[in-house]
């Protein structure tokens, strides 16, 4: 059977088509094409931040922010074992090292074990906020201040959650809350640090333009086209919200009282549905054959084969990576929709 309920779909029913049409009409497709710093000034208002730095992904987000803050070869920085594997990615380009922290039973990262990986060596910690729930922040945000750490936010699930760190990095990819197909941005409200991962997304190059390059830098560049849909989502963000709001309580409802489902923590801002599932695995081959997608949580970082450790197995993140899986999850998903994937759902345990 095909599918007939993706675990993401974009909604795109705002202006994105008028707005990246002007963008052809004009003749401004590249990263100078003004969408972009369009884009960049609604959605650091948006956050109530001073400056956004539009890139080419989340994982650029990261990378530009840690390479901003000085963040290098010999290096340090905190992050969670429960992320995303471009979270850690973002850490090792710089030449800096990751060093994990266990999650705690929201799936984010567990403040209490931070301090016992700090070293003389680490300069920032990452807290990023799983399928939009906040990480305890007050707690972070106290930790880094005793120890004259940076913060930086990995913001990729989360858009419409108030950043606080240094600077808060998001993604803009189709699957996200807000999309531009691919795409990422950066907010801080230091100038310097803004001036920095501009400068250092666009090749580094002097303001006279004349190939002299005085640093390694990246081309990272946001195109004015993804500009465009990013502002024309940027504009819908209250509404997308909203209506997530209201998918998760249906789910919550639907989901009620079925026999080996775990239903997780709620969700500051809801990306994805996620769950924990007995006979996860049969679970999703029988929705697969209803047309459900699903997706497992993500692997700990310690499993990760370029940074294996053994200690992997007796984690908290193992624990939840072996039988949790997340929904659909779209801001279009209907409430009948809902009714037939929680009703599979019910089917597949009522006949065990």
């Amino acid at each position: 059977m095909s599918i007939k309920y993706p675990v993401s779909r974009p909604s795109l029913k705002g202006q994105e088509l008028a707005y990246v049409t002007e963008t052809i009409t004009d003749g401004w497709i590249s990263s100078q094409g003004p969408y972009v710093r369009r884009f960049e000034e609604a959605f650091a208002s948006y956050n109530q931040i001073a400056h956004g730095v539009a890139c080419s992904s989340g994982t650029t987000a990261l990378t530009l922010a840690l390479r901003a803050l000085g963040i290098g070869p010999g290096d340090e920085v905190i992050v969670p074992e429960f992320t995303m594997v471009a979270s850690a990615w973002a850490v090792s380009h710089t030449g800096a090292t990751p060093v994990f922290v266990d999650c705690a039973d929201d799936l984010n990262i567990d403040p209490s074990k931070i301090e016992e990986k700090i070293t003389s060596r680490t300069k920032a910690v990452m807290p990023v906020h799983v399928y939009g729930r906040r990480c305890a922040m007050d707690a972070i945000m106290n930790i880094a201040h005793d120890y004259n750490l940076r913060v930086v936010e990995d913001s990729a699930e989360a858009h419409g959650v108030p950043p606080v760190g240094d600077v808060a990095c998001y993604s803009l990819f189709a699957n996200k809350i807000i999309t531009s197909g691919e795409g990422g941005i950066c907010l801080t409200n230091d100038s310097r640090l803004a001036e920095q991962m501009a400068h250092l997304r666009a090749m580094a190059f002097t303001e006279d333009h004349s190939f002299l390059h005085k640093k390694l830098a990246y081309n990272f560049r946001m195109t004015a086209m993804q500009g465009a849909v990013a502002l024309a989502q940027v504009e819908q963000l209250d509404d997308f919200l909203a209506l997530r709001r209201e998918i998760e309580r249906r789910y919550d409802e639907g989901l009620k009282g079925i026999p080996g489902i775990t239903v997780m923590p709620p969700r500051d801002v809801l990306w994805m549905y996620d769950l924990r599932a007995e006979r996860r695995d049969e679970l999703r081959s029988f929705l697969t054959a209803e047309g459900i997608e699903t997706r497992v949580f993500f692997k700990p970082m310690s499993r990760q084969p370029g940074y294996h450790d053994p200690v992997w197995p007796y984690l908290n993140a193992s624990r939840f990576s072996e039988d949790g899986l997340y929904l659909p999850t779209y801001t279009e998903l209907t409430a009948a929709d809902q009714e037939y994937v929680t009703g599979k759902i019910r089917a597949f345990y009522d006949a065990a």
